[in-house]
């Protein structure tokens, strides 16, 4: 047993595994007054590549003493969730209830769950963590050591395990996501964030992973006063990278998309300067710009389906087509080679698997940092909503479009395929 820190006995006796099955151990529920809810609900589900379909399903359960269950006011389809529903992610099964980014009403709690009651509304992080392991305890919330019931999968992967996420596959955990009108949450004396009455959903819900994740991208930039940030994609993460990026000091902020009214938001409510890589060699670009010198940070928040140019561009979607390779790292080169000497790469971009012909060659020889890594989100969430409660930033900005659970299918089409200027779909999955 040497070597083998924390053997994960809370998921292994605890969580519902992906074959649905649930490890024997007493489980206390909440008072059964609380238990009288209808025994279907409505949620959103993968039905294989580009389909989603919402389907009646059963209740979620208490199935540990340190659960909750919350009734979802509001959640949202993030752009890795494209990642799930274009099919680059493994071990989906047809049928699992997607989605991360969500919040609600506590329902039901375990009886270790001391911190939260029925009645009270939270803001639920995506990365499920135990509180209690090693990681945890050192503020490394998304690679929890306990939350991943099918570890073995990741391990023979990535080498350790990641914490598991709310409807991201059974690689990471196989649980029923939060684009439903009710969820479990897992551990939820450790995660969920209790949101003072009078504050709009729309203000706090991407407490739940794209705020944080935006900002930890710019922090992860250890920006000083006077640096220029670069950012390539003007999605919602790197909408609120953008503004992250200001709020820590930065000086300017350099936008990089295609798509005219992503980059229109990055410069209108992020007062970023803008560059449209369809128009312009990106690299000369940056040097102009910077004096020649390139930026202090570079901020990946594309990730595995970057849309290259040129040769090199096709080149990545040939081999990721027939599975040579499982991710395009256009966007990881093209920040590389971009940054200054001694600066910072920063990923919050979602990869999977494995890229060809990332240039570590120019990051070895000139000092580079590199920075990346799921988002801690527990880390964050206190923080961000006192900036949040002190005007600094309303992230409701990037919300276009507000959708009944219903529509759910349409939602993916627009936000997928970039349709009526799409940023940033909201779900209702109370709405009658």
């Amino acid at each position: 047993m040497a070597g083998r820190r924390n053997l994960r006995p809370w998921c292994r006796s605890g969580e519902l595994t992906n074959q649905g099955r649930v490890c024997k151990r007493r489980v206390i529920s909440a008072s059964q007054d609380r238990m009288k809810r209808w025994a279907r609900m409505k949620a959103n589900c993968w039905m294989g590549k580009n389909s989603v379909q919402v389907e009646e399903v059963p209740d979620p359960k208490i199935l540990n003493s340190r659960d909750a269950i919350v009734k979802i006011s509001s959640t949202a389809i993030c752009g890795s969730d494209l990642h799930l529903y274009n099919g680059f992610i493994p071990t989906m099964e047809k049928g699992d209830i997607l989605g991360h980014e969500f919040m609600g009403e506590v329902v039901e709690v375990g009886n270790k769950v001391e911190n939260l009651a029925a009645g009270d509304r939270v803001v639920v992080p995506f990365p499920i963590s135990c509180g209690n392991c090693w990681s945890c305890q050192k503020g490394l919330f998304s690679v929890c050591e306990n939350s991943n019931p099918n570890a073995w999968m990741a391990e023979e992967v990535y080498g350790h395990s990641p914490a598991g996420i709310y409807g991201y596959s059974h690689l990471l955990g196989g649980y029923a996501g939060g684009q439903a009108q009710y969820a479990r949450v897992p551990y939820a004396d450790v995660g969920p964030i209790k949101i003072p009455d009078g504050m709009p959903d729309e203000k706090v819900l991407f407490l739940s992973d794209v705020f944080p994740t935006g900002y930890m991208a710019a922090e992860n930039c250890d920006i000083q006063p006077g640096d220029v940030i670069a950012v390539w994609g003007c999605g919602p993460v790197g909408q609120l990278a953008i503004k992250s990026a200001f709020l820590l000091g930065a000086e300017r902020v350099i936008a990089i998309d295609r798509f005219p009214y992503r980059l229109n938001m990055a410069q209108v409510q992020g007062g970023a300067e803008t560059l449209n890589y369809e128009e312009v060699d990106v690299l000369d670009a940056l040097k102009e710009m910077t004096g020649g010198r390139g930026p202090d940070a570079c901020i990946d928040a594309v990730g595995i389906e970057a849309h290259g140019t040129g040769l090199v561009g096709a080149y990545d979607r040939a081999k990721q087509a027939v599975r040579v390779e499982t991710d395009r790292p256009f966007v990881l080169r093209e920040a590389i080679r971009a940054c200054r000497n001694g600066g910072t790469v920063s990923v919050p971009g979602v990869y999977s698997g494995f890229v060809d012909k990332v240039p570590f060659g120019s990051a070895m020889n000139r000092g580079l940092t590199i920075k990346t890594g799921q988002t801690h989100v527990q880390r964050y969430l206190r923080p961000l909503l006192e900036r949040i409660q002190n005007g600094e930033i309303d992230p409701s900005f990037i919300v276009t479009h507000r959708l009944p659970l219903e529509d759910a299918p349409r939602g993916y089409e627009i936000f997928k395929n970039k349709l009526e200027d799409c940023v940033k779909v909201v779900l209702k999955p109370q709405a009658a």
